[in-house]
């Protein structure tokens, strides 16, 4: 009986360091995620063109981007947080060529754009 409680104990004190070990690589993780989102500066930066068609109108405003910048400093993805469909394409075309500081991780980047005619 005492080995098999101490075959329990073993088997009990492993389980806990596993899950120990675990907890603190993910929170590690999630901390470098955190620290690589804000800090990232742009290398590159593309700007708006603006469309013809909203110089016509005489169409201002402003656009919001939230942008995924890959690892690697390239934009992956951007998602429309607000902003005119016609200034939307303008800035969203812009940004897809921006190139950001490469980085361990994703990470997302708030963006604003002020559309005014000259």
């Amino acid at each position: 009986m005492s080995a098999l409680k101490n075959l329990k104990s073993v088997i009990s004190s492993v389980l806990i360091a596993a899950t120990l070990s675990a907890a603190f690589a993910v929170f590690y993780a999630r901390a470098l995620a955190a620290q690589d989102s804000g800090d990232r500066k742009v290398k590159y930066r593309v700007d708006p063109q603006y469309p013809e068609i909203a110089k016509k109108l005489g169409l201002s405003g402003v656009v919001r981007l939230e942008v995924l910048v890959a690892p690697n400093g390239s934009v992956k993805e951007t998602k429309v947080i607000g902003g005119h469909p016609i200034l939307v394409n303008a800035a969203v075309d812009a940004v897809k060529r921006w190139k950001f500081e490469s980085a361990s991780g994703e990470s997302t980047k708030p963006l604003e754009f002020k559309f005014q005619p000259n």
